[in-house]
């Protein structure tokens, strides 16, 4: 067998150019004709394949190696914050980035995509972003807007007319169910701010969000009532920010899928986001784990509203939560915010639909929702959406910084609730620091 020599390049998966140095210093020394020669390298192991030997040698170097490794967390302040939560068995693995307007500032994996494997996490895992598909429909809807296809007030009656035969639940008991009509017609505003008074799923789609094709899923919510008056009330609702998407394919013209796919995600450079996952890209999508029955270790758990496999050919694209993405394609629409519409030069929004994505259009004191985003997150004007498996993007625009977290765990064990916070908080250190915007 030849012998195999990692090359001497430093990433952020490596961690420091430090490690880095000791890495090669030790293949360097390994194959010396002082010391015994290494023929292989693979989860942490070298096979010895010569006798002869220097002890002071091979132990200068080993100690190097163990101080390097002790380096790493102090070259990423965000690995050193997030190791004590999979050193606790509280946190699977996350992979992290922190983004600028100009690029990724840094980029981080820590803990395990397979616990029982041991398989590390890596920067270009593929995860189930579920409910962050909602602001990625947004922004595609407003280009609609800006495009002066669709006006926000428009009833959705107008692009769909079986809207027209919805009626709002006025009271109900074990007995009975009142209905009545509704006061005013449901706007294409309130399907994209949980304000329409439809449900958050139907039955079918707490089974596998896939199940139907958008124009199908939004003929089945024509058979349910509201549960409040248009306008009147808030309730968190795939099945608002679904028949948006099934707007935006009666006005574009096409399936919504490949409205994104070529408005958004091809000139973007989004190569892995996607609602239909290859057999390849899912090799690279972490187990999901939750808590045990004692809530002091992590146990693995399928993905909720998702039916196995998801690669199989008879899946659909589902505007409220369907897509599976990477850090970087994120980081690209995360900068696209930032810049407030605009990325490597080209224009995907006006300045005047991105203030209506981010601006408060729930009227409820305790709701802050835009157009397909949470606002005003942090009070100083962050917005960003999170997804059922833990992940989660947000916006600072003071700090001119995105956040984003990647996991894939339904609920958390000890205190890995915690770890997204010493994230932002690693990170928030980390772009403080001069030279880091």
């Amino acid at each position: 067998m030849p012998d195999i020599v990692p090359q001497c390049v430093s990433t952020n998966l490596l961690g420091s150019s430090f490690y880095t140095a000791s890495l090669c210093f030790l293949f360097r020394v390994a194959n010396s004709n002082k010391i015994p020669h290494f023929t292989a390298f693979g989860k942490g192991r070298l096979k010895m394949t010569r006798s002869r030997t220097s002890i002071s040698a091979l132990a200068f170097a080993t100690v190097l190696f163990l101080a390097a490794a002790v380096s790493r967390a102090e070259d990423s302040p965000i690995a050193a914050a997030l190791q004590p939560f999979v050193a606790s068995n509280s946190l699977a693995g996350a992979v992290t980035f922190v983004v600028g307007p100009e690029g990724v500032i840094r980029r981080d994996a820590v803990g395990y995509a397979d616990l029982a494997a041991k398989t590390p996490m890596n920067n270009d895992n593929v995860f189930w972003i579920a409910s962050m598909t909602k602001p990625i429909t947004a922004v595609a809807f407003m280009m609609l807007v800006d495009e002066g296809k669709v006006s926000l007030n428009d009833p959705a009656a107008k692009y769909i007319p079986e809207m027209n035969n919805l009626w709002v639940v006025e009271g109900k008991s074990d007995a009975a169910l009142t209905l009545k009509k509704p006061k005013r017609p449901i706007t294409l505003r309130h399907l994209l701010s949980h304000t329409s008074g439809l449900p958050f799923l139907t039955p079918l789609q707490m089974k596998d969000l896939s199940l139907l094709s958008v124009e199908d899923a939004v003929t089945s919510f024509m058979m349910n009532p509201l549960e409040f008056q248009p306008g009147e009330g808030y309730r968190y609702s795939n099945q608002g920010i679904d028949t948006a998407g099934r707007v935006i394919e009666i006005v574009s013209g096409m399936p919504y899928d490949k409205f994104l796919q070529t408005r958004l995600f091809d000139p973007l450079g989004m190569r892995d986001t996607t609602f239909f996952p290859t057999a390849a890209q899912l090799k690279r999508l972490p187990k999901s784990y939750g808590p045990d029955a004692k809530k002091t270790g992590l146990q693995e758990v399928s993905l909720p509203f998702l039916r196995k496999p998801y690669d199989r050919p008879d899946r659909y694209a589902e505007p409220g939560g369907g897509l599976f993405s990477t850090g970087a394609d994120l980081s690209q629409f995360c900068r696209m915010l930032l810049n407030n519409g605009t990325c490597d030069g080209k224009r995907y929004l006006s300045e005047a639909a991105m203030a209506e994505l981010h601006k408060d259009q729930t009227g409820q004191l305790q709701q802050h929702y835009g157009l397909g985003f949470a606002v005003n997150i942090d009070g100083h004007g962050a917005f960003g959406h999170g997804g059922a498996q833990g992940t989660n993007m947000t916006v600072f625009p003071e700090r001119k910084t995105a956040l984003i977290w990647l996991v894939q765990h339904g609920g958390f064990a000890n205190n890995g609730h915690e770890a997204q916070g010493a994230f932002n908080n690693a990170a928030f250190q980390l772009v403080a620091k001069p030279g880091n915007k």
